[in-house]
């Protein structure tokens, strides 16, 4: 699914099937961009001022202190798209070591009841991470995402 050129970006994308969920009932779950945490496991996602000189709304994501050290992101929303039900970000300041990251999410329908999830990425090579590392993290990530989503509008419809 996912690419490692010899060129100077890598490129990513995972995707994850929903068989009972349609579209329509996951796409409000995914496009508040300040609710990541509800949908992921870190502990802290919310709207911070914009960075200087990055026009966008910015959200702060983070995880708990482990050894007194806190993994957090900065990330800004590019656009949005409700017909086409996607998103794009970028980071843009964090401690992870990402480097002209931009992320798209994209909510797909694919039968009657089901839909996709897709989540691509480019960004430039990590000093910290593998491209098989980053993208086996991005494909975990989508598959808890996945399984919220499914319980939380499994509960919805009860």
């Amino acid at each position: 699914m996912a690419e490692e050129s010899k060129a100077s970006k890598w490129e990513g994308k995972s995707i994850v099937e929903l068989q009972s969920t349609s579209a329509n009932q996951t796409w409000p779950l995914l496009e508040d961009f300040f609710n990541l945490h509800n949908l992921i496991p870190i502990d802290t996602c919310y709207q911070v001022e914009s960075v200087e000189g990055h026009p966008g709304p910015t959200r702060y994501c983070a995880s708990a202190p482990k050894d007194d050290h806190v993994l957090w992101v900065k990330e800004r929303l590019l656009a949005v798209d409700q017909g086409q039900r996607c998103f794009s970000y970028d980071v843009v300041d964090g401690n992870l070591g990402f480097k002209n990251y931009v992320g798209t999410i994209k909510v797909v329908p694919s039968s009657l009841e089901g839909c996709k999830i897709e989540w691509s990425f480019v960004c430039d090579p990590m000093e910290s991470w593998s491209f098989k590392d980053l993208n086996s993290y991005i494909d975990s990530t989508l598959q808890f995402m996945a399984k919220k989503i499914e319980l939380a509008c499994s509960k919805a419809s009860v």
